[in-house]
This record gives C-alpha cells, structure tokens and sequence, in this order.
C-alpha cells in the first residue's frame, strides 16, 4: 500500500514533504516530493511513528498488576487508539505470585498483540526505597534479590525491559552489575546520593525513573541522583508532562539537562481515560479528582494521561515538536533494545505510524500497517 502527499517525520527530527508504502508490515520503501502512483492521498497530514510507552501502569479502569488478560488486552486497545503502539506496562511493589500472574498475562499478549504491541515489562519495585517509596505500597518493598528478579525475568521468557531499584539498599551494587547484562536498570524511588548514584551508573545503570519525582530533589550542596544522571551521555531519563508532577519550567530544564536523553512517560494509572472516582493501584486505592490522582493521604499517585496527551503538553510547554516526539518514540526505544524495530519511519522499521494533524491531533494510528479502529 501506498501513502503520499505526507510531511513525514524523519530520523533527523523534521518533517519532510513526501510518501511511503507498506508491505507485510514493515516500512518498504519512503521518497520525497510528490508520487505519481497510485495510492493514499493523506492530503498533507503529519506522519509520526507510533509512540512507545515504557511506563504505564493502567488505564480504563484496569491496573497492569492486578488485571487479568481480558483487562490488559483492554488497556492494549485503549493505548493503539491513542496513538501508544507499543508498551511495556509498568508493574509495582506488589507480592511475586502477584506479578508472576501479571507478567504471564504480559507474555500472553506479547505473543498474540491486542491493539498496541506488549513488548517487555517495566519492573518497577520492589526493591525501592521506603522513605521515597512514593505510591509503591510499603508492605512489599524488599532488598534487590538478583536470584529472585532471575526467577521472575526467566518466567515471563525475558520480557522484562526495565528493572528499578533504589541504589543505596543492600546488595544493590550487586543487582545493577548483574542485571544490566538482561535489560535497563533504571534508578528509582531512591534516597541515594549524589556518589551513590555514580557507583550505580558505573555498575551499569542507565535510566533514571520519572526523573525528580521519587528522589531527591537536586540541590546545590547536594546535588544526588539528578546531577549524576545528567553528566552521563548514557543515562536516560524519564519524564513525566502532565504538568502536575513537573512544572513547566522544570520540564524545559530536564530536556536542556539531558539533550536527547529525556523519555517521556505516562505513568498511568487505571483511571486513565475514565473519570473521577476510587480506583485500584497495585493493592492500594487511589482517588482521582480532575487532572490529579492522589492516595488516600494526599500523595500524588501517577497520572491520569496517556503518552500521546503526555507528547502534546511537552509541546505546549515550550518543547520543540521535534524533541516531544523523538522523546517519546526513538529515546524509548533505544531504552528497550529495540530501536533497529520500532521508534522512526524507516526504511525495513515496522510500520507502527500515527497520522496527524498539523497541531498533532490523531486523525488515524496504524499498527504494523493496518489501521486501528477507535475504542
């Protein structure tokens, strides 16, 4: 199939005038200009690839953790139609049968699809922090257990992408050097310092998780974990652009702080795409109230938006179009080993692709070249 008349977003961050066609999934061929061939005529819309959400815990009243498949394939939906073609959904500091089951559900759908792709899992918890612990349920939270976490990752056939942890608790050094040869060690819901983060990074971990939220904060004297992430080219960090967990003004910061380095994120939670009401995060009730979702003692507990929403508000912001959307489909996919796959509009790439309007209002999402139908 064949598409033209596109200002198609390329690997340098611009929009260039042009068409592309589709065979059996992937990318086959992109030009620039005008088409004399047959085709779509997508009547100069944006193309941008399909958004890759790396940390997204629930939507449509479904929590990855406790859901079953039938929830998750729910969640899957609701993502493709919102322009999130892949994800790897976060779980959180919940008992091990418990994310056993939500892990085997994930490899479930791994290996069928649903609406947007499950490709991996984000581990977050539970060897986290308790003074930093954030929404993570306190009862659960755990040393790192390499032995454990290889049980898990082994289970779910190595779908696990992203493994968290607080770099300061015991036997944590141990975890990152072990860890960092399966997937991405992410730095999370820390108390760590600035030189224990460097010890982390030089371990092997890459990523901090919802950068500023669930650490300290950066400081002068004290500059922890923010600081040691910023001054190494191969740490990433996630970016929650909700406008609730991060001001505008720090947003722009981060992404002058870690250039070409900042994921953006969800952070979902169940009542994503719903309304106000209770709802369920991993074991814990959560309370949304317009645009903030909240525990029952006022923490603020993730989001209530999806990526694409996530993208728009970067924009809105005072991003540039091109690093909003490089944040959230190359940088992530590099985080999860598959930027050769997914994450640009490319030449043999799978054609994961969201048709926009010029202000990037979804129009249609394709899925490995077939349209997905709004749910």
């Amino acid at each position: 199939m064949i598409y033209k008349n596109a200002y198609i977003f390329t690997e340098d961050g611009t929009f260039v005038h042009g068409w592309f066609s589709v065979k059996e999934g992937l990318f086959e061929h992109i030009g620039q200009g005008f088409c004399e061939m047959e085709g779509i005529d997508l009547e100069g819309s944006k193309v941008i690839p399909g958004l890759i959400d790396v940390h997204g815990h629930g939507n449509s009243g479904y929590d990855f953790s406790t859901c079953d498949l039938e929830g998750l394939k729910v969640m899957t939906r609701y993502l493709a139609a919102n322009g999130v073609t892949t994800v790897t959904p976060a779980s959180m500091t919940m008992p091990i049968e418990v994310l056993e089951r939500a892990y085997s559900n994930a490899l479930a759908l791994h290996k069928e699809r649903d609406g947007a792709r499950v490709a991996g899992i984000n581990m977050e918890g539970p060897y986290f922090s308790y003074g930093k612990r954030g929404a993570q349920h306190p009862d659960y939270l755990k040393k790192p257990d390499f032995e454990e976490f290889k049980r898990l990752y082994d289970g779910c056939e190595g779908l696990i992408k992203i493994a968290c942890v607080a770099p300061e608790l015991e036997g944590a050094m141990d975890f990152i050097e072990k860890a960092k040869d399966l997937c991405t060690v992410s730095i999370a819901h820390t108390e760590c310092t600035y030189d224990i983060a460097r010890e982390a990074i030089v371990k092997g971990a890459t990523q901090l998780t919802h950068l500023f939220n669930g650490m300290p904060s950066l400081h002068h004297r004290n500059p922890g974990p923010i600081a040691a992430g910023a001054e190494k080219k191969q740490v990433y960090a996630e970016l929650i652009c909700d406008g609730i967990h991060v001001h505008p003004s720090v947003i722009r910061m981060a992404f002058k702080m870690f250039p070409g380095r900042i994921i953006l994120i969800s952070d979902s939670l169940a009542g994503c795409g719903m309304g106000d009401g209770e709802y369920d995060l991993g074991g814990q009730k959560v309370f949304i109230n317009g645009p903030r979702a909240t525990l029952e003692n006022g923490t603020i507990a993730g989001s209530v938006s999806n990526l694409f929403q996530m993208m728009r508000n970067a924009i809105k912001f005072g991003i540039p179009e091109k690093y909003a959307i490089t944040a959230a489909t190359i940088n992530p996919a590099r985080q999860i080993g598959m930027d050769d796959q997914l994450g640009s509009i490319r030449v043999g790439k799978i054609a994961d692709y969201v048709v926009c309007d010029d202000e990037l209002n979804i129009k249609e999402v394709f899925v490995e070249g077939n349209p997905i139908e709004e749910s």
